[in-house]
């Protein structure tokens, strides 16, 4: 309604108050944005967690075997590529296990903040902390894994390295699929991170 009626003592008559002279409504519940915080950060681990899982997923199911014609052997022999034949992919598949254990603990972590958010507090800080750990694990060790990755497809002729992958083509989609998952993951605990510096400042 814009205007209200106001009976004038001298007059008797009623008189139109403004709609500015109204109330205003009152502002929103902060429980309602606590409640949507705690859910986009539930969702936020949820994808975290299932990217990390996929990742490893696919990492330790690359395996590929092909005839392969070897030096000092006159018939091609069967020669198998695998994640464990690279100290980096090996860190690679360690660092995902941590961050898939780390993205289901700490998913549940939060939905109990959200049951009992009188420890939010508390516990916002570590984990704050430990996505900050968690980000710097996973990029490294993408970051790693992405360089052997490459010298896979494209070679180093300069010391002699032969690409593989126009051999283990499968072996390379499934690293290649890995690596974007974990980049993906990286990027997840990147904005969990600035979001949880932005709510202390806040």
């Amino acid at each position: 309604m814009a205007s209200t009626e106001n009976p004038d003592p001298e007059t008797g008559k009623s008189e139109p108050i403004p709609a500015s002279a109204t109330p205003p409504p009152p502002p929103p519940s902060s429980a309602a944005s606590f409640l949507d915080c705690r859910k986009i950060d539930i969702i936020t681990r949820v994808l975290l967690f299932s990217a990390t899982l996929t990742a490893l997923i696919v990492m330790v199911t690359s395996d590929q075997t092909e005839m392969t014609q070897l030096p000092g052997v006159s018939s091609p022999a069967p020669v198998s590529a695998e994640f464990n034949d690279s100290p980096a992919f090996i860190y690679f598949v360690v660092a995902l296990v941590v961050a898939s254990f780390y993205a289901l603990i700490s998913t549940l972590v939060s939905i109990s903040l959200l049951l009992k958010p009188e420890f939010t507090a508390q516990f916002s800080i570590y984990l704050a902390s430990l996505d900050m750990v968690m980000l710097g694990i996973l990029a490294s060790a993408t970051g790693t894994a992405g360089g052997v990755a490459y010298i896979a497809l494209k070679g180093n002729e300069e010391v002699g390295w032969n690409k593989i992958c126009n051999v283990y083509d499968k072996f390379c989609r499934y690293i290649a699929t890995s690596l974007a998952l974990s980049l993906f993951a990286s990027l997840l605990l990147l904005v969990l991170s600035i979001w949880s510096a932005l709510s202390k400042r806040t």
